[in-house]
């Protein structure tokens, strides 16, 4: 099989040495649509270096820190990990940070396999990968639930079951988020070069009939958007964030945050407003100081 769930397990971490530099920040938030307006001292906080406040990070940034378009995703050539790419899914995502990331560093991302579970028709890799700063200790840590079509049914662990789902009751708040049409070729320029998000053959061949928008760039959109209504747009504030990947979301369209207060944090969807709010994101949680 060419999944080996223990042998993944057991391999050793994958480092990564990373740097960024706040061209790469401001890039990475350009790309997740800061900077309107162009003259609002707090969308300035991710966009100009020269803020009163300094530039600041929103923690989504680590998952592409040093321009690898996801520090989490070094594992795909560890032993027993020898998959087809086309038929994995980013299902989720979640990040811990332990500090506020810097606007600029040297870093080295430590990443390996935690589990594998089986899903009957497909297995989930998770994936963690811990951020350490040039000092040893770490800035953040991201969980990422991969997908993997048809290498489940292997008789191992099914996994935890979902969490539940948003209130049945109305949402406290509702944001809408336009998008660009050239998002997904902002957005690849901080790494992600995969041509799904680029080349309209190609989108057509997975089944859609154009490119679609990372994931990860919906996801950072709606922590921003938490951030900036609810932590009072301090990105230093944030502690931490979760998604699940629901659907795919194409440029262009309006991105619908309905958020609800909770005990745990802000606790969110996104869905497409365009397409009869297609599900986009669920399971979304963002938590702060």
């Amino acid at each position: 099989m060419p999944l080996d769930p223990e042998k993944a397990k057991a391999a050793p971490p994958v480092r990564t040495e990373v740097s960024w530099d706040s061209h790469a920040v401001r890039l990475y938030h350009l790309a997740l649509g800061a900077g309107v307006p162009e003259t609002d001292p707090r969308e300035l906080r991710y966009v100009y270096e020269g803020h009163e406040d300094g530039l600041r990070p929103l923690p989504t940034f680590g998952v592409v820190a040093g321009g690898t378009g996801g520090v989490g995703f070094q594992v795909f050539d560890h032993p027993g990990i020898d998959i087809d790419l086309a038929a994995v899914l980013h299902g989720g995502q979640e990040i811990t940070v332990h500090r506020p990331l810097p606007a600029a560093a040297r870093a080295t991302a430590v990443t390996r396999v935690t589990d594998v579970y089986d899903k009957g028709r497909a297995a989930v890799l998770v994936q963690e990968s811990t951020l350490l700063g040039e000092d040893g200790a770490p800035l953040l840590t991201q969980r990422n639930e991969i997908f993997v079509r048809g290498e489940g049914g292997f008789g191992g662990d099914r996994g935890p079951s979902r969490r539940p789902p948003a209130p049945e009751r109305a949402p406290d708040l509702v944001v809408e988020l336009p998008t660009l049409r050239q998002q997904a070729l902002l957005y690849r320029l901080t790494g992600d070069w995969n041509p799904l998000h680029a080349d309209p053959a190609t989108a057509r061949e997975a089944g859609y009939d154009r490119p679609v928008l990372h994931g990860l760039c919906t996801f950072g959109m709606a922590v921003k958007a938490v951030t900036d209504r609810l932590y009072d747009g301090d990105a230093a504030a944030v502690t931490g964030c979760r998604t699940r990947f629901a659907g795919v979301f194409f440029p262009g369209e309006t991105l619908r945050l309905r958020i609800w207060h909770t005990d745990d944090g802000p606790l969110l969807t996104a869905t497409a407003a365009d397409r009869d709010d297609a599900p986009v994101l669920t399971d979304a949680l963002v938590t702060g100081r």
